[in-house]
């Protein structure tokens, strides 16, 4: 960890503030014209994900996490856990679902992601905007059932349930939106 001035923050930052990782999300310098300058922030806790603001005084020394980023590629399940490979390493570790969060609804073997580790903690996890994913089960389409913009629910191989257009079928290949779980378009 390195030590840094409160005036030189940038949004992204990882700051270790009373034993919790947090995130600046914005900042703002603030030069009063009675009385001295002060840093307004907005951080977000990484493991939690709380959002909350706080004051430091113009100056202060603030402990900057060193987050490291991994490109793993996702193996298998075992037990429940998703095995995650380091593409540099070969290392494997086991990562529980709680810690993936929603992103273990758009892994299917095989697929990269990038883990943000503190340490050996898992903080984060990074995704791409968009992955291919196969539908397992869905409602057969109606013939003649063409109103412009109907949808219906389909359940996809990794068990996330998204809303697509009554034309698809199942064992068809679609794209789905990462940071909304939304159906995009046929892959």
């Amino acid at each position: 960890m390195t030590s840094v001035s409160t005036n030189d923050l940038k949004n992204g930052w990882t700051l270790v503030l009373d034993r919790n990782l947090m995130q600046v999300i914005e900042f703002q310098h603030v030069k009063p014209g009675k009385g001295p300058a002060f840093v307004r922030s907005k951080l977000k806790n990484v493991r939690t994900g709380s959002v909350v603001e706080k004051t430091f005084r113009a100056g202060e020394s603030v402990e900057r996490a060193s987050i490291d980023k991994r490109d793993m590629q996702y193996l298998y399940r075992d037990s429940g856990d998703f095995v995650f490979m380091d593409n540099e390493t070969y290392e494997q570790i086991n990562v529980s679902p709680n810690t993936l969060g929603e992103a273990s609804n758009f892994l299917v073997e095989g697929s990269t992601a990038i883990l943000l580790m503190y340490g050996s903690e898992i903080v984060s996890t990074e995704l791409s905007a968009s992955v291919e994913l196969v539908i397992a089960e869905t409602e057969p389409g109606i013939q003649g059932d063409r109103v412009s913009g109907a949808t219906k629910p389909a359940t996809l191989e990794t068990g996330l349930t998204v809303q697509v257009p009554l034309f698809l079928e199942i064992g068809e290949l679609i794209k789905v939106d990462t940071r909304t779980g939304n159906y995009i378009s046929r892959a």
